[in-house]
Parts: structure tokens; C-alpha cells; sequence
């Protein structure tokens, strides 16, 4: 009775605390602008099965496609062998769904013990590509001490639950064996099998180590979530959502500003009467400036690289590189949503995303070209800040780069980039005799 009474203590606790973490979350995003993204929901809906569930942009890179596939699938599927383990821990029961799903119940069993290996071998797998072959992808000036810490402490974990589990089965696997206590035959073991003989023999020490993995385990796996919303592993909850609500229009189309249309509307027609309309700030200056889609794609950024290994800015030696736009963007937010936290929804710090956070080289560095867009696993799209912080730079502060202003200068006076006049605009077709 006492342990249930601590387990439902923590698994409370550890409830509580979740929840409480996800609501500040909720809020951060909140802070962004509106924007409708309910459109079209039967496309959405398959957009979101195609990418979010079935993981169709991650083939691109078979290898750790492959190895994400086994992480997934095992972090989906043993969830059930979790929810076994809770309600043992709340009613004192030892494997609770073995006598109502009978020999099904080996047959899952089973299939855990064979993911948990898989998900335990790909997360081996993925930490030598990040601490021993140092893929290129996984460095960049943004990647600073916690992004690679953070990516080990996930790998690490998942490593140290997967074994907590096949180590509990083992010791279980032999108490079943030796009929000791209320550990009655139950489950399939082809992995923890092989682990069995390594453990001790006599059942006291074999009881204390089961109990003991299954304590590490479950703790283990609340102290996670609760992990989550503080790291990039909190995709996991937030891609499905972030696919659903992607960008349906064109790749690279702006959007209109609603008080600028209706300016030119009623210069086209001096009866036109526009809706009153509050305009705050053209472009983006600061993270509320942006829309609750644009900062939830902040949290839901894996920080693969994927986005800034395809970007010719970035391939090419500047300073642009998407995954930063993204990150620089979280971690802004969660300083705002800090700010308000300790003084308050007025508070200002004197500080914006523009400036610093994201200089102005790395957002006139980047060539619209829509690879990072292309290449999200998630469809996020960091292009739509860029773009957005441009429109600030150059409709409140008039600083474009000498380039833009030139033209500019040429659409106001000749109607086309160009410098010549339109009665001169086709004086090469002219010129360009072919003898």
C-alpha cells in the first residue's frame, strides 16, 4: 500500500507539472498574432497524415530515416507497456493485462522487447554521428553547449529506459521461472532472455532488481515528459498539430497587408470606404509582432540542420542559416514569457528579435529560394520570419540595402526594376539584329 501511495504521489506530481509547463507554452505561442489556418480541413488532414505520420520528407536521408522510424515506432507502441505499468502502479497488480489478453498479451510483449532493442540500437547509432563521426549537419555557430547537451541528454535517456525495461523483463522472465512470489507466467521474452543469465540467481536479489528497473523506468519516463517542454524533443507533441496547420498557399507568396490594400483601394476609388483596420507595425520587429503559427514552429523545430544543410547562403559562407532564424526565435519567446512571468504583460526589456537576436546581414542573405521550407521534416517554414522582418526594415525604417532602394527608385519612376524609361524598355529588340 505504501508504494502505490508514492507512486500515485509522483505520477500527481509529475501530472501537475506537465501540465503547468505545456500551459506557459501555450501561452508563449499565444502571443503571436492571429492568422487562419482552418481552411481546407480535408487537405490538412491528409498533409498531416502524410508528413506527421507517415514521415514521407524524412526519406531524403534513408539512414536516419530509418533509424527515426524505429525511435518512433517504439516510443508509440511501448507507450501501451507504460500504460500497464501505471495502473499496476496504482492498484499494487503485477502485469495486469496478461490473464485478459491471454497469448496476445505474449505476442505484444514480444514486439515491445524487439523495439526497445531497435529504439535502443538507433539511439547508440545516432549518438556516434553526433560525438564521433560530427556530421557537419549537427554543428553551426547556433549550436552552442545546451543544443548538443540537450541532444545527448534525449539519446542518453531513451538509452537508459530502453535498458531499465529489457533488464526488468529479465529479472521477471527469471522469477517467473523460479514460481517465486506473485510473479506468475506471463509474456515472451526473445530479447531479455539473453540478458537473463547475466543476472543473479537467487530471487531476493532478482525481485529487488525488477522492482527496481520498474521504479527507474516509470520515474524515468515522467521525469522525461516533464523534460520535454524544455527541450527540441517537445516535437514530439507539437508536429502533428504544426503539419496540420501548414502554409496551404504557393511556396513564397506574401501575404497582403490589410491596411495597405485597402490605402490602395481607395486611391484606385475615391468611393471605397475601408474597414477600420489597427495597424500596430508593418513587418516583424519582435516575437509578438509574429503569428501563433510562426512561434509555434519555433517549438516544434527539431534542430536537425536539415533546413541550413540545403541553404545556398549558408553553403556558401554567410551568416544565414534557417535553423538559427528558428532557435533564435524560441529562445526570444521564452525570454518574453519569462519577462512576463516575473513583472508582468507590460514589461519591456529593451530588446526585440530584430537586432539582438537575428542581425540584418543574415535576413538580406537569404536568397527566398524555399530549400529550408522544402526540406523541414515538420513543414516549417523559417522564410516567412525572414521575409516578415525584411517588410519591417524597409516600410518603418527605410532601410534597405542601397541595391533594393535603386530599385525601388526604378518601379516608382520607369514601372519595372530597371533604370531606363518605358519608352526605351525595348530598344534591344531593336539593336539585336541577327544578320
Amino acid at each position: 500500500m505504501v508504494a502505490q501511495i508514492v507512486f500515485i504521489i509522483i505520477l500527481l506530481g509529475a501530472v501537475y507539472l506537465f501540465g503547468k509547463n505545456v500551459a506557459r507554452v501555450r501561452r508563449n505561442i499565444l502571443l503571436g498574432r492571429d492568422t487562419d489556418r482552418s481552411d481546407r480541413p480535408a487537405e490538412r488532414w491528409a498533409i498531416m497524415a502524410r508528413v506527421a505520420l507517415g514521415q514521407t520528407k524524412m526519406v531524403k536521408r534513408p539512414t536516419a530515416a530509418v533509424m527515426h522510424f524505429f525511435i518512433y515506432v517504439g516510443f508509440v507502441i511501448i507507450n501501451l507497456e507504460v500504460l500497464e505499468i501505471m495502473i499496476d502502479g496504482i492498484f499494487g497488480s503485477h502485469r495486469i493485462f496478461s490473464k485478459p489478453l491471454g497469448s496476445l498479451y505474449g505476442l505484444l510483449i514480444g514486439g515491445f522487447e524487439v523495439l526497445a532493442l531497435l529504439v535502443l540500437v538507433s539511439c547508440v547509432v545516432f549518438l556516434a554521428r553526433r560525438n564521433i563521426l560530427k556530421l557537419k549537419r549537427f554543428n553551426g555557430t547556433e549550436m552552442t553547449a545546451w543544443p548538443k547537451s540537450d541532444a545527448n541528454y534525449i539519446l542518453t535517456i531513451e538509452i537508459l529506459l530502453m535498458t531499465a525495461f529489457l533488464t526488468m523483463n529479465a529479472a521477471d522472465y527469471k522469477l517467473q521461472l523460479l514460481h517465486f512470489g506473485h510473479y506468475a507466467t506471463a509474456g515472451s521474452f526473445p530479447i531479455s532472455g539473453f540478458i537473463a543469465p547475466l543476472l543473479p540467481s537467487g530471487p531476493g536479489a532478482l525481485a529487488g532488481i525488477e522492482r527496481g528497473c520498474w521504479w527507474f523506468h516509470i520515474i524515468g519516463i515522467l521525469a522525461f515528459l516533464n523534460y520535454l517542454p524544455y527541450s527540441k524533443h517537445f516535437h514530439i507533441l507539437l508536429a502533428f498539430p504544426n503539419v496540420y496547420y501548414s502554409n496551404l498557399k504557393p511556396k513564397g507568396e506574401f501575404t497582403d497587408m490589410a491596411s495597405v490594400t485597402n490605402e490602395v483601394k481607395a486611391m484606385l476609388d475615391p468611393s471605397f470606404v475601408p474597414e477600420p483596420a489597427e495597424v500596430s507595425r508593418f513587418g516583424v520587429k519582435d516575437v509578438t509582432d509574429l503569428t501563433w503559427k510562426n512561434l509555434m514552429e519555433a517549438y516544434t523545430c527539431t534542430e536537425c540542420g536539415r533546413c541550413t544543410s540545403v541553404c545556398p547562403a549558408n553553403i556558401t559562407g554567410k551568416l544565414l542559416s534557417p535553423r538559427k532564424i528558428m532557435m533564435d526565435t524560441r529562445d526570444r519567446l521564452v525570454e518574453v514569457g519569462n519577462n512576463i512571468d516575473k513583472h508582468g504583460k507590460d514589461y519591456t526589456d529593451d530588446k526585440t528579435l530584430l537586432d539582438n537576436y537575428i542581425t540584418r546581414e543574415e535576413l538580406w542573405a537569404c536568397t527566398t529560394c524555399n530549400a529550408c521550407t522544402e526540406a523541414c521534416p515538420v513543414n516549417i517554414n523559417p522564410l516567412e520570419i525572414i521575409t516578415e522582418m525584411r517588410r519591417y526594415v524597409v516600410m518603418e525604417e527605410s532601410q534597405a540595402p542601397a541595391s533594393l532602394n535603386n530599385m525601388f527608385g526604378n518601379m516608382e519612376n520607369n514601372g519595372a526594376p530597371w533604370k531606363y524609361s518605358q519608352a526605351d524598355r525595348f530598344n534591344w529588340a531593336a539593336n539585336d539584329k541577327v544578320d
